[in-house]
């Protein structure tokens, strides 16, 4: 039986999106199937929310923005992390990291 992807847990967007940014620079489509393939299809991200979160990014200046053409020669609106998005994401997945940790000693049988 397959299992229908997961809603995203509020906050999680923005480390995704920086994350998936980290491999190198891509367009909004391009983030959304790294995380879809990453995950094995557990997480999907609707694109409004991917697009509200670049901009949010963007406006945080964590990610900066250039147009350049596609693989299908289409314009597209590249992104890619800055300085201080790198620094960003360590600081976002070390904190993730600790929580998940706490969640899964909580869960684990005594």
């Amino acid at each position: 039986m397959l299992e229908s992807p997961l809603t995203l847990l509020q906050g999680t967007l923005d480390l995704l999106i920086l994350q998936a940014l980290s491999f190198g620079p891509n367009h909004g489509y391009g983030v959304s199937t790294l995380i879809h393939q990453r995950t094995d299809g557990t997480l999907a991200v609707e694109d409004a929310a991917l697009y509200q979160g670049l901009h949010r990014l963007e406006r945080r200046r964590l990610v900066a923005a250039e147009w350049g053409l596609s693989d299908n020669n289409r314009k597209a609106k590249y992104y890619r992390l800055t300085p201080t998005g790198r620094k960003q994401l360590r600081a976002e997945s070390a904190k993730w990291s600790r929580y998940a940790d706490a969640v899964f000693k909580v869960l684990k049988p005594a």
